[in-house]
């Protein structure tokens, strides 16, 4: 709070308060504490943005294929676990429950798209299977999740 200490007349020259009515505006902002916020929050989303993701681990098969464009939405994505179970997002489905658990929530979304993520252990039989019953279901758009970076046909000339 500013206060102004001008000199009085006939006080000798002794600079005395003068109350005023409006005290004048504050015209600097502290902006430490908006600071300290900010990097407490950019420290938390740092942390959490690698949890946002799928969280079943499984060993994708690596190809030379590129990575699809990203989309708007969180993708759906079924994975085929090491030893064979289906896992719609992050929670366990039993095989006779997929289908119609993916419809109920293929229906809340305005994207189609399903990502079929398969642990490079498994039967190539496997994968085609839950394939198989996602296109017999009616899912057309089905793309399959691999590492990038791997081995061509053609070999490393190609």
């Amino acid at each position: 709070m500013a206060t102004s200490m001008t000199p009085r007349k006939g006080s000798g020259g002794r600079r005395t308060r003068r109350h005023s009515r409006h005290p004048a505006a504050m015209s600097e902002i502290n902006v430490t504490p908006m600071v300290d916020v900010m990097l407490v929050l950019l420290i938390i989303f740092m942390v959490a943005a690698p949890l946002l993701t799928v969280g079943v681990p499984v060993e994708l098969p690596e190809t030379a294929a590129s990575a699809l464009p990203t989309e708007q939405e969180e993708p759906l994505t079924i994975t085929v676990t090491a030893d064979g179970a289906l896992v719609l997002q992050t929670t366990e489905t039993p095989e006779d429950e997929l289908i119609p658990r993916l419809r109920a929530v293929m229906a809340e979304r305005t994207d189609d798209k399903i990502y079929l993520r398969a642990d490079g252990a498994i039967p190539y039989e496997r994968v085609v299977q839950v394939m198989g019953a996602l296109n017999g279901a009616g899912f057309r758009k089905i793309g399959l999740v691999t590492e990038t970076g791997g081995p061509t046909l053609g070999g490393p000339g190609n």
